[in-house]
């Protein structure tokens, strides 16, 4: 193990070992030549790799990922960056309806394409700047999703997608960007292999989450362990397909199981972890109802007091694992 890594700089190894050793990569987006769009995440990528293998574009979402599908059928491995996911949604018809059904309409064919979007709220942005949309693209067969909450995985998963011969969306959050931890050198691993993992072992509750939102889990679980709650916390780092088997395993030790999630409550990811278990375990092994801490169905205020109520926090898990305790 080497010195601790941040978040954002273990994505910016990801992009030094994909374009330092595979010459098909190369990335493609707004602002990548700007710290201000990309963060640390992608600093001096140009000057070390030229400006033919980080191409900053003009702002056409839609026109920019088509360029990069384009290109992964005929070889290259782009990954195409969006700074902010709220306006990826412009090109929703090349990622929805061209990259992710084209395996099935090519004889098996697929563009390997990832398609980074990033997580960006807080800050009094703004319902139109604010917005983890991942339950909508995790709902597309075809289209892998990703969201790594760890400075490993958001390192890992990026080189696991990019070398994916599937379309892979890969989604990060800012508020992650200054976490940082120790980590083994890099190395290609095998994305369709890669299963939830378990980040704190406990016996009183499930916490399940992905993204940042398995930050206010293990944060959670710290404060419950002192008050004598043991609380097993698994991240899910992949939400499409979404592998239910390490949750169940959890849940018929636990007996209870609270989902947290950076989005919205209703047809959401919470939702979803909820139902798998639900369907997948008889009544006798729920010692509580199991239930989702999420965003409310509204938009994204700007207010920073209306944000403090808005957005999930370590309180909110606590208190819903103290309620589901006393049922």
């Amino acid at each position: 193990m080497s010195a601790p890594v941040s978040y954002a700089e273990a994505i910016l190894q990801a992009f030094r070992y994909l374009l330092g050793n595979y010459p098909e990569v190369f990335a493609i987006g707004q602002g990548l030549w700007s710290p201000w769009y990309v963060g640390a995440s992608m600093k001096d990528l140009d000057k070390e790799f030229g400006q033919a293998r980080v191409i900053d574009t003009p702002i056409s979402e839609l026109a920019t990922t088509g360029a990069a599908i384009g290109a992964s059928l005929n070889g290259y491995r782009p990954i195409v960056i969006h700074p902010r996911m709220d306006f990826m949604v412009l090109a929703t018809d090349q990622i929805v309806n061209q990259a992710a059904k084209w395996r099935h309409m090519l004889g098996g064919k697929s563009p390997a394409v990832t398609i980074r979007g990033i997580v960006n709220r807080g800050g009094e942005q703004g319902a139109q700047h604010s917005q983890a949309l991942h339950a909508w693209y995790a709902h597309v067969p075809g289209l892998r999703v990703v969201m790594p909450a760890t400075p490993e995985d958001a390192r890992d998963l990026l080189i696991a997608a990019t070398l994916c011969d599937d379309p892979v969306l890969y989604i990060d959050d800012r508020w992650l960007y200054d976490l940082s931890a120790e980590m083994p050198p890099p190395g290609p691993i095998d994305l369709t292999t890669q299963l939830p993992k378990v980040l704190r072992v406990g016996t009183d509750i499930t916490l399940v989450a992905a993204s940042y939102s398995v930050t206010l889990a293990r944060k959670a679980a710290e404060v419950l362990a002192k008050k004598g709650v043991s609380a097993e916390v698994i991240d899910l780092r992949i939400v499409n397909p979404l592998d239910h088997g390490t949750t169940c395993a959890s849940v018929k030790k636990t007996g209870r199981l609270l989902a947290i999630d950076g989005g919205w409550r209703t047809c959401g990811l919470a939702g979803e972890i909820i139902a798998g278990a639900v369907e997948s375990l008889p009544p006798s092994a729920f010692r509580a109802r199991p239930r989702r801490i999420t965003l409310p169905d509204a938009p994204a205020p700007t207010s920073k007091l209306l944000e403090k109520v808005y957005y999930p926090n370590t309180e909110r898990v606590v208190a819903a694992v103290e309620e589901m305790l006393a049922e």
